[in-house]
């Protein structure tokens, strides 16, 4: 069973699309999905008070999976509340000890135009971020905001314990045997006290790996080399905060956020492989939700890893893949590969403008075409 949480803003938008496709693989691959919803984040606040409740997340106990959508939005971007969406995303990550952020990066050629950099620096573009999702600063204490004789002080706390560096490392040192065996760690070592440990522990894990080559790099440098030569890197492995904000980075390179799948992962197993979370990297962008302009790609490839992953279903998941690497190559597009151009400007281009159900109904019909 999988437990979709479509969330807010375009989150709605995008799981649809991806159920759709999910549907059209199981029919064209001889098996059945059956399907949970729950409400978690901003809806989940209006409609409780609580970012998600506890018979929802009792709920989400029973699946092999969770889709989620996106959450969040201004409307709940309260720098004063006890309440947030964002409590949800934690919850699920804590509850179910989704450690490890898997963040691949593909760039299609078709689309080289829709990136910020030079088509030659995008050729061979092929990478896997892996993040360390529990920890480091986002879960450390103490942290808050307090009034002191000479003013307003705020403490965040970075602390990591080499079990959880070693269990995300080994993670990446294995996703790299499957690939072109390479890990990059990235730390900031010259100056913090956790990332010397991240080194230590990162390179003692390596050593278990002879064949597959590690090479340690300073967040600072690995952020200037993405944004210069980003096909230099196969998987990349790194923390929490160093994560969120290379794998965001890292993500442009194909021309959108909307483009980009993600799971979550832990140690958790399924009848059929590891119990995760996934979701595209985007957020919730309210101006566009309910209309028909969200690109859906990045929730439909989080769908595929879903069926690889959680359901062991890699034949269904490849021809996912292969059914929006078609669609792109007809030269379909939503708007956000597309800025600025109505549908005559993109016609005009060589590509033809879709919505998202347009854009999902090409690969469904695509997906149910192949041989």
């Amino acid at each position: 069973m999988i437990v979709t949480i479509p969330g807010d803003g375009v989150g709605p938008d995008v799981v649809a699309a991806a159920r759709r496709v999910l549907d059209a693989a199981g029919s064209k691959f001889g098996f059945k999905l059956a399907w949970r919803e729950i409400l978690a984040g901003g809806c989940a606040i209006d409609a409780y008070g609580v970012a998600v409740r506890e018979e929802d997340l009792q709920i989400a106990d029973t699946a092999d999976a969770l889709l989620l959508g996106a959450v969040g939005g201004p409307k709940w971007d309260n720098p004063n509340g006890t309440v947030r969406p964002e409590q949800a995303l934690f919850a699920f990550r804590t509850r179910y000890e989704l450690f490890a952020n898997l963040r691949p990066v593909t760039i299609y050629p078709e689309l080289a135009d829709a990136s910020p950099l030079k088509a030659e620096r995008l050729k061979g573009v092929d990478m896997l971020m892996v993040r360390e999702l529990t920890g480091g600063l986002y879960f450390g204490k103490p942290s808050g905001e307090e009034v002191t004789p000479t003013g307003r002080r705020a403490v965040d706390t970075l602390p990591y314990h080499e079990d959880e560096i070693h269990r995300v490392a080994v993670i990446a040192f294995e996703l790299a045997r499957t690939r072109r065996k390479s890990v990059t760690s990235v730390d900031k070592a010259n100056v913090l006290s956790t990332s010397r440990l991240w080194r230590k522990v990162v390179t003692e894990v390596g050593a278990d790996y002879p064949d597959v080559k590690l090479e340690h790099r300073l967040v600072d440098s690995t952020a200037m080399l993405l944004a210069t030569w980003p096909a230099t890197f196969d998987v990349v492995v790194t923390e929490n905060l160093f994560g969120d904000i290379l794998s965001d980075e890292a993500a442009v390179l194909a021309g959108s956020l909307g483009m980009l799948p993600s799971a979550s992962l832990g140690a958790r197993r399924t009848a059929h492989g590891t119990f995760g979370l996934y979701e595209p990297i985007h957020g919730s962008a309210p101006d566009i939700a309910g209309k028909n302009l969200a690109n859906p790609i990045g929730t439909i490839l989080s769908g595929a890893m879903l069926l690889r992953e959680s359901l062991g279903r890699a034949d269904a998941a490849a021809a996912v893949e292969q059914a929006v690497a078609n669609t792109i190559r007809m030269g379909v597009r939503t708007a956000d590969l597309a800025p600025g151009l109505d549908a005559a400007g993109a016609r005009a281009a060589g590509f033809t403008l879709a919505g998202t159900r347009e854009a999902t109904d090409a690969i469904v019909e695509q997906l149910l075409s192949l041989k």
